[in-house]
């Protein structure tokens, strides 16, 4: 990432650790929910298609105003955009926890989503600014193993936060971490610096881009019941991409865009959003079904099955940690490709045994390849990006992580329709062999559309 030298932030690495914190909130909150759904849908009396949308309503906000973040932190500062962004966050988990119907439940896993979209690419440009060099990367490194991790770790506290003191907790937990960290995050963050040309932000953009998400995400939710090939799910999908097609128009036209749509024909952009779309798709899959697996089917309470997730969050932490310490000499490529393999391997094990062991052991395998897989990503996204795209290219791989994690959790829910409601594993079944064929394709796939750039190229990498 080029820019200005500046002599380094002493406040660099406790700033990090802030940010950091934050964001292990906004991952942690696309899973935590997972392991409390069930008790959730008994407590308020939800139907399926309702409670996919606890989980989609909130990956949806965060996805589809992500651009929206990212431009605003380089238009009006990321300092502004995060501290508005983490007391969204917050005031917005507290009343989800409140939530006694579906209404306010899903209102606030929207608010929730939006303020998650203001906080995390304010978040990470802030980081691509204030580290430089050798030090960018250990910071990517850190920022991509609490990405992974706290995923998995959702799913750990979901269980422990359900089984003792109830599913509102799931939410409340937010409250105070948020307000601690914003208050120490208004001590050491910098000060926005002062932007020449100020833009506008491109808001029918931003309602065109998650209007269209939303209808695919619709489609994809209702496609169980409706049928893949149905007149209303083919015909919602082409809504879609009528709404993208216009939000395409409207991004050559308008005089501030939200993004320059020529970004996404660079090669590293192209080939890090297609890692994180893939990446955080299969994690999701594989918690949603492992979730509902081990608590409806297999009828474990809230807390064990939690514990059982445990393995899995220390395996994404301990492959992310490996990559960013070998991806400098190897390059992304190695990296993306033996990562998916490996995660495809992992999800094939419980596709073809069934029983609570071989899952575990499928998902932590799978795990320590999508650890890797994560820092492929980022580091091939925002290689080569100029300083003054920060904010951009930080929303559009953010962007496309949540895209990940709404479609991973909307397609498994459909293909898997019949086991989540039933008693049968057959579902179950399904949806694994599905995740790990994704998965390997995605390994082939990987070996032509990365580059093969070390660390002479772009970002600096670790070793």
């Amino acid at each position: 990432m080029s820019g200005p030298t500046v002599d380094p932030d002493p406040r660099r690495w406790r700033m990090l650790g802030l940010l950091a914190v934050a964001q292990f909130m906004l991952i942690l909150d696309v899973t935590v929910v997972a392991i409390a759904l069930p008790h959730i849908g008994a407590d308020l009396e939800l139907e399926r298609s309702t409670l996919t949308w606890v989980v989609s309503a909130y990956t949806l906000m965060f996805g589809g105003l992500m651009l929206l973040g990212g431009r605003a932190a380089d238009l009006f500062g990321s300092r502004k955009v995060v501290l508005t962004g983490l007391l969204v966050f917050t005031a917005a988990s507290l009343a989800t926890g409140l939530a006694n119907g579906s209404e306010l439940l899903i209102g606030g896993r929207i608010a929730q989503g939006i303020g998650a979209a203001m906080l995390s690419p304010a978040a990470l440009s802030t980081v691509t600014k204030v580290f430089q060099g050798e030090e960018l990367n250990k910071a990517l490194g850190i920022w991509s193993a609490l990405g992974g991790g706290g995923a998995a770790i959702g799913v750990l506290l979901g269980g422990v936060l359900t089984a003792g003191p109830g599913w509102q907790w799931v939410f409340y937990v937010n409250v105070p971490i948020g307000v601690i960290v914003f208050a120490l995050l208004l001590r050491v963050l910098p000060a926005d610096r002062r932007v020449e040309s100020r833009g506008r932000l491109d808001i029918p953009g931003a309602i065109l881009v998650t209007a269209g998400t939303g209808t695919a995400i619709y489609a994809l939710i209702n496609a169980g019941d409706r049928g893949w090939l149905s007149a209303a799910t083919l015909g919602t999908l082409a809504g879609s991409i009528v709404l993208y097609a216009a939000f395409a128009w409207l991004q050559r036209v308008v005089r501030s865009p939200l993004m320059n749509l020529r970004i996404l024909t660079r090669r590293p952009v192209a080939a890090g959003t297609f890692l994180i779309l893939v990446a955080t798709a299969s994690m999701i899959a594989l918690f949603f079904l492992g979730s509902f697996y081990l608590q409806h089917y297999r009828e474990y309470g809230a807390m064990r099955s939690g514990l059982l997730f445990l393995p899995v969050a220390v395996a994404t932490i301990a492959g992310a940690q490996v990559a960013g310490q070998i991806i400098g000499r190897t390059g992304p490529r190695v990296i993306a490709t033996a990562g998916l393999a490996i995660a495809a391997l992992g999800t094939a094990v419980p596709a073809i045994w069934d029983g609570s062991v071989m899952l575990v052991i499928g998902m932590t395998i799978a795990a320590a390849g999508l650890g890797p897989g994560f820092v492929a990503a980022s580091t091939t996204a925002l290689a080569q990006i100029d300083y003054t795209e920060a904010g951009l290219a930080s929303g559009i791989l953010s962007t496309f992580h949540e895209f990940g994690a709404a479609l991973g959790a909307a397609v498994v829910s459909s293909i898997a329709a019949a086991s989540l409601v039933g008693t049968a594993s057959d579902g179950f079944s399904h949806g694994f062999t599905f995740a790990a064929i994704t998965a390997g394709v995605a390994a082939v796939l990987a070996l032509v559309v990365v580059p093969a750039a070390k660390s002479s190229t772009g970002v600096t990498h670790a070793h």
